[in-house]
């Protein structure tokens, strides 16, 4: 470690290291001398060398060198100059951020680059497998090598600067800047892991704030200006967490915000809560929790309208459409109904902690807490004034919706207020914090709304109804739609439907529908008859309770049921017992297996119950042994602990008795001292070790006493006798003093005469020392004169020389330079050019070497296809042989063929046109050699004479032997037929 009497000194050699190319020693030298103890008085020169050194620090990428050198520097400058610590660190963000900036320019592919799932994790098992196969590099990998290393260190940057300026009042304002900066990089960049992790470090930090109250210079949340810094910077991040998707880190940012009000108990101001509605709305849509959604909007409303003095009425009017919308996209059923009570309590806590978000009051009691709904949310939408602010179109739908009784109607009359309201909606002028509301995004659940509304109406009407009825009467969906939304509806208990495709009806109500009910298809076809008299009772009824109304209408469909039965009779159906004792052995099958499988079920449960009661003795018996085993070793390790106990107390009488014998010896060692006639006594074994101590003290305490009154009476005399002789001595003294002074002042005289006299003489030398040398006065000046003109001249003459000296080794210098230059490019320029050659010779060989690798494998891969073909033809002929001398055996009358006989499907050895040419009779009796010969017809080839067989044709038809040797493979041949008595003919073949 280097050290330096002055940090100049330090910066002096930092720079003279960077100049001749050692940039790690002077960083490490820089290092060296923050992080000493010597230097922890802040001063200027501090500041300079901190910007040098995070030069450094950038320039090499040591991010850790960095956070070592500013930790140190805040501790020098924390209480005295706090402005200079601001200072480094802002440009130690612009170093990282304009380098980072500059690696972007230069790189093309900026997407590519930055195709990384996290910017802190090493290369992938990829990259560095890629790396290693692929010789030459891409451009999109030399992209990555370029810009991914300065981003990995500007996020780094961001992060050391967090964790150096977190929880310190004095540097607030730098910690937000801070934030808002790395806020912008996760934005511009589309970092959404750096993003989460950025919010996890920022929430950390006020976690550690809040915990550690005894910090010093801890930030206090209750100033305002605190709280207006932290306020804003969750505001910054829950924007971007909107804006890049992340929807589950958005409402994290929500309940950090909520969390900051609670913890300083205080609103923030109009506009940052509208911007904190704003975004609730859009979170609670993507989730879609339209309930919660509704009621932020509700919240947005109230704030604009109370406070925005610049909002337009056309913007109130689509802001208090939103709300009215949103209400109405709520399901109108319960969707907690048929969940657990467990669920059920989670419903509710999740419920009141949205409330306590969104600024709803709950009662705090559990029991009396009612929980956000849809009626009340109408209800206070009402109370409020909303329905007032609203467009004429949104009114129509409400009241259509909620106050309307149009069965057969109200998806038909919704159909066009709903085309209206989906074209409604724009930008707000005076809104900032929703710059944009379409209605459009509401028609969807208000279409189901719909559906859900006609269907109940339809079921206070109607028991039965058919599907293509239905079908005309909902223009928005299918009826497959209709169908999950009524299923849902049901699930939550919200109607009573039952669908029967193969009637094509649907039925509600609760109870089961038998076959006589299907007679109230009926009313529907007479629809037409009654629609008008069902209009006018509908009206009249209409005040009545829901109940009250659905019985009133089942009676009416009821009795028009039995009219119209005493109207037209129904014929009389044939007995259904037939129909019954025919599928009566299918049902009793089907519960047969029921029962079988139910019996398996049972058994299944018995094994399983045995299983568990084993696997529960087995492991009470573990239990046992483990309590067991404790138990005995409780039992060791208190014998051992009261065999320690007792050996301590040996040990501890052993010191006691030792200590008492020391106090003996003490205490007759200050009997011998003492002169005292008077011992004390001892006590026997009572007297310890510190009694026998405080009793030599007290013998000691008692004799100093004694010397110091001794001292005191011996100095009250000496300071008599001093006094007596001086007293004595004073007449004396006065005497002697006044003859001293005689004589001085007289000596003092004399002197003072003999300089007088000697001054006069010295003064009249002088006048004439000064008269003789006036004379050569004007000589001296003109020998002055003549001197300085030589002597000027002779300087003139030197630095001519000096000069031209100068100038002609500069021109040396800067020819030998340009000589140097010419000679580098030289070589440089040869050496690429041996290179590039080089590679392309590599290359060439290389493509050589994989074309011959290619050829051989090909080579290979058809050899052994040819080997194993004729592994198959060898074994299909062995196998033939054997068929055929089976046969031969059974039949033992055989007569063998003449050996001179043709083999009657071959005549002749075939020629290339497809002809047969005549071959000699030996010639067929002896095959070649080389060719196989049937078993039972080897008697007679070999009893023929031997001819040699006739010059086989090559491939082009020529006879003779092939152009060039070639290896067996090309000279293979192929049986074309065989068979018992005949003889085998083979043609050469090539693949």
């Amino acid at each position: 470690m280097a050290t330096f009497a002055k940090p100049e000194n330090a910066l002096k050699r930092a720079e003279e290291l960077i100049t001749v190319g050692q940039k790690q020693e002077a960083l490490q030298a820089l290092h060296d001398l923050i992080t000493s103890r010597r230097y922890r008085a802040w001063q200027k020169t501090l500041e300079r060398i901190m910007f040098k050194y995070v030069e450094l620090c950038v320039d090499m990428r040591r991010g850790r060198f960095a956070k070592d050198g500013l930790i140190q520097y805040r501790i020098v400058c924390q209480q005295v100059n706090i402005n200079s610590l601001e200072e480094v660190i802002k440009y130690f963000m612009q170093l990282a951020t304009e380098r980072a900036e500059l690696a972007r320019n230069q790189a093309q592919a900026l997407e590519e680059a930055l195709d990384v799932e996290d910017l802190e994790a090493d290369k992938r098992p990829e990259d560095l497998m890629l790396s290693y196969v692929s010789g030459e590099k891409g451009k999109d990998r030399s992209d990555r090598e370029l810009v991914t290393p300065w981003f990995k260190f500007l996020w780094e940057t961001y992060r050391t600067v967090l964790e150096i300026l977190r929880n310190n009042s004095r540097l607030e304002a730098l910690y937000a800047m801070t934030a808002h900066r790395a806020f912008q990089f996760c934005k511009q960049y589309k970092r959404t892991t750096e993003f989460r992790r950025l919010c996890e470090i920022i929430r950390n930090h006020l976690a550690n704030l809040n915990k550690y109250r005894d910090q010093r210079d801890r930030p206090d949340l209750s100033a305002p200006e605190s709280l207006q810094l932290y306020l804003d910077t969750r505001f910054e991040q829950l924007k971007v967490a909107t804006e890049l998707g992340l929807w589950q880190e958005a409402f994290r940012s929500i309940e950090d915000i909520y969390g900051l009000m609670c913890m300083v108990k205080k609103t923030p101001k109009a506009s940052l809560m509208v911007v904190y509605y704003g975004k609730l709305t859009e979170i609670f849509w993507m989730s879609s929790n339209h309930l919660y959604h509704a009621y932020a909007w509700l919240k947005l409303f109230s704030l604009q309208k109370g406070f925005n003095k610049n909002l337009s009425q056309k913007d109130l009017q689509l802001i208090a459409s939103s709300v009215v919308l949103a209400a109405l996209s709520v399901p109108p059923y319960d969707q907690s109904y048929g969940a657990s009570h467990l669920e059920l309590e989670n419903e509710k806590e999740r419920s009141l902690r949205v409330a306590n978000l969104i600024g709803f009051e709950v009662e705090p009691k559990a029991e009396n807490r009612v929980a956000l709904s849809r009626s009340s949310l109408l209800s206070e939408l009402v109370s409020k004034g909303v329905m007032s602010c609203v467009t004429q179109e949104v009114k129509d739908l409400y009241h259509l919706l909620e106050n309307e009784f149009l069965p057969l109607d109200l998806a038909l009359k919704g159909q066009p207020v709903l085309t209206k309201i989906s074209k409604l909606g724009g930008k707000l002028s005076s809104v900032s914090s929703v710059p944009e509301v379409q209605l459009s995004q509401y028609v969807p659940a208000l279409e189901k709304l719909a559906t859900l509304r006609l269907l109940q109406q339809v079921s206070q009407v109607y028991q039965t109804i058919q599907i293509d009825n239905i079908s005309k009467m909902i223009p928005f969906f299918d009826f497959t739609v209709i169908e999950k939304i009524s299923v849902d509806a049901v699930r939550r208990n919200f109607l009573a439907i039952k669908v029967d495709h193969m009637k094509g009806a649907v039925f509600f109500g609760k109870q089961l529908v038998d076959e006589r009910s299907v007679s109230a298809l009926s009313i529907i076809s007479v629809e037409h008859i009654v629609l008008s008299l069902i209009n006018k009772i509908v009206g009249y009824l209409r005040s009545i309770e829901a109940e009250g109304l659905r019985d009133h209408l089942s009676l009416f469909a009821e009795s028009l049921s039995k009219a119209r039965t005493m109207i037209y009779p129904p014929a009389k159906k044939a007995a259904k017992l037939g129909d019954a004792l025919s599928n009566l052995a299918e049902i009793v099958e089907k519960e047969h297996k029921r029962l079988l499988a139910r019996k398996s079920i049972i058994e299944k449960r018995k094994e399983e119950q045995e299983r568990l009661l084993l696997e529960m003795e087995r492991v009470e018996e573990s239990k046992r042994r483990e309590l067991q085993k404790m138990t005995e070793d409780a039992e060791q390790k208190r014998i051992a602990a009261e065999y320690e106990q007792r050996r301590n107390q040996r040990i501890l009488k052993e010191i006691e008795d030792r200590e008492l014998e020391e106090a003996q010896a003490m205490l007759q060692e200050a009997e011998k001292r003492s002169k005292r006639k008077k011992k004390p006594v001892l006590e026997g074994e009572k007297m310890t070790k510190q009694v026998i101590m405080e009793l030599a003290l007290n013998e000691q305490l008692r004799e100093r006493q004694e010397r110091e009154k001794k001292l005191q009476k011996f100095a009250k005399t000496m300071d008599h006798l001093e006094r007596a002789k001086r007293e004595e001595a004073a007449p004396l003294i006065e005497a002697a003093y006044k003859h001293r002074f005689a004589e001085e002042a007289a000596l003092h005289e004399r002197e003072q005469q003999q300089e007088i006299e000697l001054s006069r003489q010295r003064h009249a030398g002088d006048l004439e020392e000064k008269k003789r040398l006036g004379r050569m006065l004007e000589n001296k000046r003109i020998l002055e004169e003549r001197v300085v003109i030589s002597r000027e001249a002779e300087f003139n003459r030197l630095k001519r020389e000096r000069q031209e000296r100068i100038s002609q080794i500069i021109q040396a210098r800067k020819q030998e330079r340009e000589a140097r230059r010419k000679m580098i490019f030289f070589l440089r320029s040869e050496e690429e050019r041996q290179k590039k050659l080089q590679e392309e010779e590599e290359a060439r060989k290389r493509e050589e070497a994989e074309i011959r690798k290619k050829e051989e494998a090909e080579k290979q891969a058809k050899l052994d296809e040819i080997a194993e073909k004729q592994r198959k033809r060898m074994l299909e002929l062995e196998e033939k042989e054997r068929l055929e001398k089976e046969e031969i055996l059974r039949r033992p009358t055989a007569v063998l063929p003449k050996p001179t006989a043709e083999p009657p499907t071959l005549g002749g050895r075939p020629t290339e046109l497809g002809g047969t040419a005549p071959v000699p009779a030996a010639a067929a009796t002896a095959p070649a050699a080389g060719k196989y010969v049937l078993r039972h017809l080897r008697a007679t080839v070999d009893a023929a004479a031997p001819v040699a067989p006739p010059p086989e044709t090559d491939r082009w038809g020529g006879s003779g032997s092939k152009p060039d040797d070639r290896p067996s493979w090309r000279d293979e041949r192929k049986p074309t037929s065989f068979g018992s008595g005949s003889r085998t003919s083979w043609s050469g073949s090539r693949r």
